[in-house]
C-alpha cells in the first residue's frame, strides 16, 4: 500500500486498523470488548480486528445476555476474529478463576498482536486486562504487557501514560511514569538523571507527535515530601533534581517544565481542571505530567478518572493503549463490568493514530 502523502486528503486515507486482545479469558476483558464493540458504529471509524479464542468471546456473550445487562453488542458473525490456538486447554477454563492456561492464553493473543503490528499488518494495538500471576504460572515472567510490547517491537526506550478526557469539562489529564511496576523501595535507585531524560523525551515527542502540542507545558514531581525541603526531608531534589530540571529548560526551550513540584500539591491544579471546581484551571492546569513512581501518579489519576483513564505506551514503532483496569476476576462473568475504559482506549488509539498520520503504512 502507498504510504500517505501531504496532499493526500485524510479523508482519502484508509480507516486506522485496530487489533484488540482479549487479555484474561476468566476476566472482564472479553466482557468489556464485546460492550465496547457494541458501544458505537466502529465500522465507520475503524478496521477492527480481535484476537483471541472464539469459544470464549461466545461463551461471554450468553454471560452477559444472561444477566441484567440490556445495552447493545456486536453481530459476532460480522466480527473480524483472529483465532489463537490456546497453547494449553482451556477446556476447563472457568470465569473469575485464572489459571496457567488463562495465562499462556493471553500471552500468545499478545504475542501475535505484535507480530502483527509489526509486520504492519496493525496500525495499533488496544490490549484487554491480563493476570501477572497467570502470566508467571504459564512460565512467563515480565512485569506486565508494557515490557512484553516494548521487546517484541526491539525498544529499549519506552515509557507508560496515562490519558483521560474530563466528562465535566472536556479538559485532558495525561501523565507519565517515570518508574513503574518495581518496589517502592526501589525506586529511589531507580531514579537517575539519565532515565529521567528518556522520559521526558518520551514525554515531549509523545505531546508532539500524538497529541499536536507544539509548546507543551509538563509539570515534574519531586520524590520527597515538599520536595525535600531543602534537604530536611530528603536529598534528591537538592542534590540532582533541580540542576537536572535547568538542564532540560535549557535543552527545550520551547517547553515549559516546571519542578520540583511537592507530590502533595502538584494534582490539585488538575482536580480543579478535571472537575471543574476552579475556572482558572483549565487555563493554567499542565498539558502533562510526569510522576516519579507508581502510585504518585496513579493514585491521582485513578481518583479522577477510573472509569475512563487509558493506559497507553509512548516510543513503539505503534499505537498501544488499553483500559486502565485489571482484570476484576470477583465481577468476571456477572454482565456488570463497566466498558467505559475501553471504549476510551479504543478511541484515544483511533486518535493517535490519525495524529502520527500513520494509519495505512505498512
Amino acid at each position: 500500500m502507498t504510504a500517505p502523502t501531504a496532499s493526500m486528503s485524510r479523508l482519502s486515507l484508509p480507516r486506522p486498523r485496530l487489533a484488540i486482545t482479549l487479555g484474561d479469558p476468566a476476566g472482564i476483558g472479553p466482557e468489556v470488548i464485546l460492550k465496547a464493540l457494541g458501544a458505537k458504529d466502529w465500522a465507520a471509524i475503524a478496521d477492527i480486528t480481535v484476537l483471541g479464542t472464539r469459544s470464549l468471546l461466545l461463551q461471554t456473550a450468553k454471560a452477559i445476555q444472561a444477566s441484567p445487562y440490556a445495552g447493545p453488542l456486536p453481530d459476532l458473525d460480522r466480527l473480524d476474529f483472529v483465532e489463537i490456538p490456546p497453547p494449553l486447554s482451556l477446556d476447563k477454563v472457568t470465569l473469575g478463576q485464572p489459571s496457567a492456561a488463562t495465562g499462556a492464553a493471553s500471552f500468545a493473543y499478545l504475542q501475535t498482536a505484535i507480530k502483527g503490528a509489526v509486520a504492519g499488518q496493525y496500525d495499533a494495538i488496544v490490549t484487554g486486562p491480563i493476570a501477572k500471576s497467570a502470566w508467571k504460572a504459564a512460565g512467563h515472567h515480565y512485569p506486565g504487557q508494557t515490557e512484553l510490547l516494548a521487546e517484541g517491537a526491539g525498544c529499549d526506550r519506552f515509557g507508560m501514560a496515562f490519558v483521560a478526557q474530563s466528562p465535566h469539562t472536556g479538559w485532558w489529564l495525561r501523565a507519565l511514569l517515570a518508574t513503574t511496576h518495581i518496589p517502592l523501595a526501589q525506586v529511589p535507585k531507580a531514579l537517575s538523571p539519565a532515565l529521567l531524560t528518556q522520559k521526558l523525551d518520551l514525554l515531549i515527542y509523545s505531546l508532539k507527535q500524538d497529541f499536536g502540542l507544539g509548546q507543551p507545558r509538563v509539570a515534574v514531581a519531586g520524590l520527597n515530601p515538599h520536595s525535600g525541603e531543602s534537604g530536611q526531608l530528603g536529598r534528591e531534589e537538592t542534590d540532582w533534581l533541580i540542576s537536572w530540571l535547568e538542564q532540560q529548560r535549557q535543552r527545550y526551550p520551547q517547553v515549559q517544565i516546571d519542578g520540583p513540584i511537592p507530590p502533595d500539591t502538584m494534582w490539585v491544579r488538575p482536580g480543579q481542571a478535571w472537575f471543574g471546581t476552579d475556572g482558572r484551571a483549565l487555563e493554567t492546569a499542565h498539558d502533562a505530567y510526569l510522576a516519579l513512581y507508581h502510585d504518585q501518579g496513579l493514585i491521582p489519576v485513578k481518583l479522577m478518572a477510573f472509569d475512563r483513564a487509558v493506559n497507553t505506551t509512548v516510543g513503539l514503532p505503534f499505537v498501544r493503549t488499553s483500559p486502565d483496569h485489571g482484570t476484576a476476576f470477583d465481577i468476571a462473568g456477572k454482565g456488570i463490568a463497566d466498558a467505559s475504559s475501553m471504549v476510551a482506549a479504543m478511541e484515544v488509539a483511533v486518535a493517535v493514530v490519525k495524529s502520527r498520520g500513520s494509519w495505512g503504512i505498512g
